[in-house]
């Protein structure tokens, strides 16, 4: 149990050696102090006040190297919890994680958050309350929330949303309204952002430095990670991908400019595409009814023609794209996100064919292109992580952590 109010001093050593022992999971003292280059007697000192909050343990003896065997010390990823919600353009998701990322409990429920931000935010609580009901634990074990929006955000003013995408939603604050509701701290980014967080910790980017997440659902954006960090801009509006113009005679799109890749690749125009080309597939499974995305997504896993020509188009459009953030990024992989990425080789297949015809040269064309393996959760999880960064970081972010 944690253990109240232990002083912990918010410095440089001390951020590291959490870090370290979150990393290693278990570490002697010793080679912390190796890895450090700092003396025995000052790691013990750091150790002993991270003893006191509970955050890490002795774990008992470690293997000798021809002395007394050391003690080992362990990171307990039980000591707190967080939750992250995933706050989509229809949906709401929560997830209860550790502070290792295993999903303690899990909720989601369709919304109409563009137009309803008062019954989103009573979903949220309502969600997450539940989540938290299931796990059964103390509540004062929460440590934060992460909030992943489909919208920019300006890292100096994480609380406004773009009222050009979420116009219904000027004037309400998330942070504000779950700091009162659950008390513990409230951090929000941008939805692919913290799905190219979670891939960089949990998913198909660990240990890649530089790659980029696309996120593929009711719009389309992209987390860009360089040197291991998100890669925000000067306002928070780096990776906005989806309003990359790549037909100046198509749709009108809600940024004001003509035909963005979102007005062909969103959610709503690949269904109206499913059902636009319907007459020319009778015999396909999705005929006879009204297709909605996760239908055609199916029906794409069983090779149906109709749903493999809609994603098939996608990733002709998607390609145009990705081969400008490879000419230009150079990133080591490229991972597919959102309700798209279910459909896996019948996506990536034909993407990497249409990347590979626009590429300037064979080092970019070679980048890793493959989807996500993290699922629905992905989004919610990498809001979670989003708060175990902040948390490792700034160790008095964890409940039971007293300032010096």
């Amino acid at each position: 149990m944690i253990r109240g109010g232990a002083v912990v001093p918010d410095d440089e050593l001390t951020r590291t050696v959490l870090d370290l022992v979150w990393r290693r999971r278990e570490v002697s003292r010793a080679e912390m102090a190796r890895d450090t280059g700092r003396s025995r007697s000052t790691i013990s000192d750091v150790v002993g006040r991270l003893l006191d909050t509970g955050l890490v343990a002795e774990m008992g003896a470690g293997r000798s190297r021809g002395g007394r065997r050391p003690i080992l010390v362990g990171f307990r990823d039980q000591a707190a919890v967080i939750l992250g919600i995933d706050l989509g353009a229809t949906h709401v998701s929560v997830i209860l994680t550790n502070l290792r990322g295993r999903t303690l409990a899990w909720r989601e429920c369709s919304h109409p958050v563009q137009t309803d931000p008062e019954g989103a935010e009573a979903l949220i609580k309502a969600l997450g309350d539940a989540c938290l009901c299931e796990w059964g634990g103390d509540r004062s074990r929460l440590m934060g929330i992460g909030v992943a929006v489909p919208s920019p955000v300006d890292p100096d003013s994480p609380d406004r949303v773009l009222e050009r995408v979420l116009p219904a939603w000027r004037g309400h604050s998330v942070i504000e309204r779950l700091n009162a509701a659950f008390g513990v701290p409230v951090f929000v980014d941008n939805d692919a952002n913290l799905g190219a967080v979670a891939e960089r910790w949990w998913g198909e980017a660990v240990g890649i430095d530089d790659f980029v997440y696309l996120k593929v659902a009711t719009g389309v954006g992209a987390g860009i990670m360089i040197g291991g960090r998100i890669h925000r801009g000067a306002t928070g509006v780096a990776g906005e991908i989806g309003h990359v113009a790549i037909d100046p005679g198509g749709p009108q799109c809600v940024c004001g400019n003509r035909g963005c890749l979102a007005t062909f690749v969103g959610t709503r125009q690949l269904v109206d595409r499913a059902g636009d080309l319907l007459a020319c597939f009778p015999d396909s499974v999705l005929a006879g009814s009204e297709p909605d995305i996760r239908a055609i997504e199916d029906a794409a896993l069983c090779d149906d023609p109709l749903a493999l020509q809609v994603v098939r188009e996608a990733a002709m459009r998607l390609g145009i794209v990705v081969a400008g953030v490879l000419n230009l990024l150079n990133p080591g992989s490229v991972i597919l996100g959102g309700g798209l990425a279910r459909a896996g080789e019948r996506l990536i297949g034909p993407l990497r064919e249409a990347v590979a015809t626009r590429t300037l040269v064979a080092s970019a064309a070679a980048s890793d292109i493959r989807a996500s393996e993290l699922g629905d959760r992905a989004v919610a999880l990498g809001a979670a992580t989003h708060v175990l960064v902040a948390g490792l970081a700034n160790p008095r972010l964890f409940p039971g952590v007293a300032p010096a």
